[in-house]
């Protein structure tokens, strides 16, 4: 279906720009439904997922909402909100069940080379905070994806659990923790090299690595026009395609902005870094196998939720700390000092100015957090592990997360901490921007950005999704059974802990 001409004009079906795990699934997802359709993926480093998908540049928690606390706000009657857990959890299975089906087709090989059991944890202390918890837990445990949730109170219990957290801590402080053994660490970049792996052996599939996507036309007949640059030879290309992605983390707003299209007008990007304090003492890794999530500071954005993180890199077992946030005006951790300044349009700096005013206790949060000192670092970890030695953290520098601001009748603009769709009213050209819990709801994400730029002819896509995912279409949320099924599949395929039968 390519053709080519003197003039190194080149048609595609479809354009995917970054190469990590949004353009790694949806590549995927489009080779199994139309897999006579040319797909190229252009990304200007020299290596995939080496943005925000690297595992040292992301959280790698398989957010499924079991111990992430912002994502079931305490309401202003006291109780508890889980409708955005309940959300995300269906989403992860869903992830988990797309990845399960590439596992048994073989396009994944060894599922433990991205995907491994490792507990999920809330802890937290103090009476108000361990109030919170008990709550959460009481309305989280009635939900079916939730079942199988432990809570304990208990000091000796909770050492039992996370015996590095409860080491040298007073016995009087309150303190709850809540468990949940079927949590997952996801190593994203490594499942995005997986499958890019698999797409760079198909016939109608290019990957096109130190390509810089330079600019984006919409031509008279619908079709894209995109200028590309091999940032090794300097050497111009030109594609036109029919479908356009830009998958490119950070940089997805100025390539949306150069698209030009309405829908993505008066969107603004609010760039914040983050740092880690990576443990360098084998015995201390060694005494925690968890991921403990506590509570955010007031006005905190969700990705510095701190969290002291079992992690698997490369093959060996780290502990991280953090994240810590701080502020950059590049939007990606390769990208420019310029790219915030750059990124400021006409029709945006409206919002963007409405989003600064409502957030100035994030500003001030920013700001400290860029004054902190190692000393400082080191006495926030010493509110998880009270026995921590300076001399056994070091500084890891994490990835650049880009916060969508959008527009809004009243208050101007609104800082968004999700994820955002953008798409043209034809379909055919789509964004995505935003941040967590993108990584571990990107098969979510992707379905409904198919049905969204393919409107008729996902209608007859039902039997190819249902292979690659089979509770297609129905609800893991409102169906006990479907779940509970579905989970133990993807759980026995993946080589993940399972539910004993009696908390299902």
């Amino acid at each position: 279906m390519t053709k080519s001409n003197k003039n190194t004009i080149q048609e595609k079906d479809a354009v995917l720009i970054g190469a990590g795990i949004m353009s790694a699934t949806l590549g995927i997802m489009l080779n199994q439904i139309l897999p006579e359709a040319s797909i190229e993926v252009f990304e200007r480093l020299d290596e995939v997922a080496a943005e925000s998908s690297d595992a040292w540049n992301n959280a790698g928690t398989g957010h499924s909402a079991l111990c992430e606390l912002n994502y079931t706000p305490e309401l202003a009657d006291g109780s508890v909100e889980i409708k955005k857990a309940i959300n995300i959890a269906e989403q992860f299975e869903v992830s988990k069940e797309f990845w399960a089906q590439l596992v048994s087709k073989g396009i994944l090989k060894n599922p433990s080379q991205f995907i491994r059991s490792v507990p999920h944890m809330s802890f937290v202390w103090g009476d108000a905070n361990v109030n919170y918890l008990r709550k959460r837990y009481e309305t989280m445990k009635e939900h079916h994806l939730f079942k199988g949730m432990e809570y304990s109170e208990d000091h000796q219990v909770i050492k039992e659990w996370i015996p590095l957290v409860m080491g040298g801590r007073n016995d009087d402080q309150a303190v709850a923790a809540t468990k949940m053994d079927i949590g997952t660490d996801v190593n994203f970049g490594a499942l995005t090299r997986c499958l890019f792996e698999y797409l760079k052996k198909q016939p109608n599939f290019k990957l096109r690595l130190a390509h810089e996507v330079r600019d984006l036309e919409r031509l008279p007949d619908g079709r894209w026009k995109i200028e590309v640059r091999n940032s090794t030879t300097k050497r111009k290309r030109t594609i036109i395609a029919k479908f356009v992605f830009i998958g490119a983390g950070g940089g997805a707003l100025p390539l949306l902005e150069k698209s030009d299209i309405k829908e993505g007008k008066g969107f603004g990007g609010f760039p914040v870094s983050g740092q880690w304090l990576r443990c360098t003492n084998p015995e201390v890794i060694a005494k925690h196998e968890a991921k403990v999530y506590g509570k955010a500071a007031v006005g905190s954005p969700p990705m510095s939720v701190p969290h002291l993180d079992t992690r698997i890199i490369d093959g060996k077992k780290a502990l991280l700390f953090g994240p810590y946030a701080g502020f950059s005006t590049k939007f990606l951790k390769n990208g420019s000092w310029l790219d915030l300044p750059a990124s400021i349009k006409i029709n945006n700096i409206r919002p963007m100015l409405a989003a600064g005013l409502d957030n100035l206790k994030l500003t001030k949060y920013l700001i400290d957090q860029v004054r902190q000192s190692p000393d400082d670092r080191i006495e926030a970890l010493r509110e998880y592990v009270p026995t921590a030695r300076k001399e056994d953290w070091e500084l890891e520098i994490a990835g650049q997360r880009v916060q969508v601001i959008k527009k809004d009748p009243v208050h101007g603009g609104v800082l968004e901490f999700g994820t955002e769709v953008v798409s043209s009213a034809d379909g055919s050209i789509s964004a995505l921007l935003g941040a967590s819990p993108g990584a571990s709801t990107s098969v979510s994400i992707m379905i409904k950005l198919l049905q969204k730029c393919f409107p008729e002819q996902v209608k007859g896509w039902d039997d190819k999704f249902k292979k690659m995912i089979p509770s297609y279409g129905k609800s893991l949320a409102n169906d006990a059974n479907l779940a509970t099924e579905t989970r133990r599949k993807s759980s026995e395929v993946l080589e993940l802990q399972q539910l004993v039968e009696e908390n299902i």
